[in-house]
């Protein structure tokens, strides 16, 4: 059906059609003008009707669909889902508009497109990134909560201030980026964030004037490609092949990379390719955003040395996070900067956060790693993620190696596969393994650029019985594939 959109006035408070699509149809839905069961035009039907690109409207319609508002029936069409009362309804002169800036719009655009994402897993779920629990040494960290609260309730605010994070957490991270990663580590020089993905975001509005490029690789974290949109940087998109990023001469001022385990793919940057990336950054006067996301857990090959190892320009920022290594929900990361880009890094964290967050927990996970526990934690589940993931890969191998490219990994927490057939397929394939019981991380907008097919199988929360089950199931369904 055809519908008419007042879309003027949205255009001229939104700076993205997509935006101005977005709220025109959302106001449209509460007001009553498009009301429940409607068909909606099709994408390239409203894109002509309105001369924007068939990309804004699919990203106003999934904006839609994931808030509940529209309903996409497959081979059918897209429907208005939201049921509207009269309390529901916006009044039609809506002088409660406020207008954003250009960044509050990005952020704003960035925050839609991640609410109510909420990605379902199957009861056999091979999530990625969820750490086996059963061997967390929690009646020692419990001890070590319970003895800072008491120190903190004698000698309240003791870390007032001190937004760069509490000093023997940042001594303590040092000393183990001294021993464990062979890089020279001053806590001077160690900022402790809310994250990882703090850190990134917070690098990118440092780094990156509005229309600047910033490289990232493709497939890669779409954390980094958020980080540099917000900010107002365009991405460039870097080729990963079976030796990592492919380097090139890019006229950029930032590069976010996963050199120690790819992110995704777990591909390895070669030592070649690493000089190659250090010496572009110290000729253009660039910083490489060095994201070592899960690499701790290696457990064959040789060690990796990180880039900030090798780094003697200071042209290196090295981000680290806990939530890997520790509890899922202790949202601690830290990032190792060179001297003359700390100082900018700690005002900026300053500003948002004067106090530092969960000091709690920071005094806490500083007493763990001074006790040694936080290494000898390491070496446990290293040992057992090993195990589990030469079992798992071995086992895809031996049964999808028809459906999946099953990338070799020495580290992480996670196997990668390239879907070997059609994007169709794929999707009808992961949708029938859902409904038997089995799901898994997809790939597939991991790939910035091309958005091929591809299926990340964690394995670190699971156990043999769990994944062999769960391998036999996708394996059954592969083969009833029509």
């Amino acid at each position: 059906m055809d519908i008419q959109l007042v879309l003027y006035p949205y255009e001229q408070e939104h700076r993205f059609k997509y935006l101005a699509l977005y709220h025109a149809l959302r106001d449209a839905i509460l007001g009553g003008t498009v009301i429940y069961g409607d068909k909606l035009p099709s994408t390239r039907q409203l894109a002509e009707q309105y001369g924007v690109s068939r990309g804004s409207v699919n990203e106003a319609y999934g904006m839609l669909i994931a808030e509940g508002y529209l309903d996409a029936v497959e081979g059918s069409g897209t429907y208005v889902a939201f049921k509207t009362d009269r309390g529901d309804r916006i009044p039609q002169d809506d002088r409660g508009r406020v207008r954003l800036s250009a960044w509050g719009e990005r952020v704003e655009g960035i925050g839609m497109r991640r609410a109510n994402r909420v990605k379902q897993a199957a009861p056999l779920s091979f999530a990625m990134g969820v750490p086996d629990l059963s061997l967390f040494p929690l009646a020692e960290w419990t001890r070590l909560i319970s003895a800072e609260t008491r120190k903190l309730a004698r000698v309240p605010r003791g870390d007032a201030w001190e937004a760069q994070g509490h000093r023997p957490l940042r001594e303590a991270i040092a000393l183990y980026l001294r021993r464990a990663r062979g890089i020279a580590a001053d806590p001077d020089d160690i900022v402790v964030f809310g994250g990882s993905m703090q850190a990134l975001a917070l690098l990118a509005q440092l780094l990156l004037d509005s229309g600047e490029p910033a490289v990232l690789e493709s497939p890669g974290y779409p954390g980094a490609d958020l980080a540099v949109r917000s900010a107002g940087g365009v991405p460039v998109y870097a080729r990963v092949d079976e030796q990592g990023l492919v380097p090139e001469d890019w006229p950029a001022r930032m590069l976010i990379a996963t050199p120690s385990r790819q992110f995704p793919t777990g591909r390895v940057l070669s030592l070649e390719r690493r000089q190659s990336l250090l010496a572009w950054a110290e000729r253009h006067g660039s910083v490489i955003v060095e994201d070592d996301y899960d690499s701790e857990f290696r457990w064959g090959g040789r060690p990796i040395e990180p880039l900030k190892a090798l780094d003697r320009a200071g042209r290196v920022v090295y981000v680290g996070t806990f939530t890997k290594t520790m509890l899922p929900d202790l949202r601690i990361g830290y990032a190792l900067l060179p001297r003359r880009l700390t100082g900018a890094a700690a005002a900026a964290k300053a500003l948002y956060e004067p106090h530092p967050t969960a000091v709690l927990e920071q005094r806490a996970l500083a007493a763990f790693m001074r006790s040694g526990a936080y290494e000898r934690h390491l070496r446990r589940m290293t040992r057992l993620y090993g195990r589990k993931a030469k079992a798992l890969a071995a086992l895809l191998q031996s049964h999808l190696a028809d459906a999946f490219e099953i990338i070799p990994s020495d580290a992480g927490m996670h196997i990668f596969g390239w879907w070997r057939g059609s994007a169709s397929l794929y999707n009808e394939y992961r949708y029938t393994c859902f409904a038997s019981g089995v799901s898994w991380t997809d790939g597939t907008g991991y790939d910035l650029a091309d958005r091929r097919p591809s299926a990340c199988f964690g394995f670190s929360h699971l156990s043999e019985e769990e994944w062999v089950r769960g391998v036999r199931i996708m394996h059954e369904v592969w083969l009833n594939l029509d």
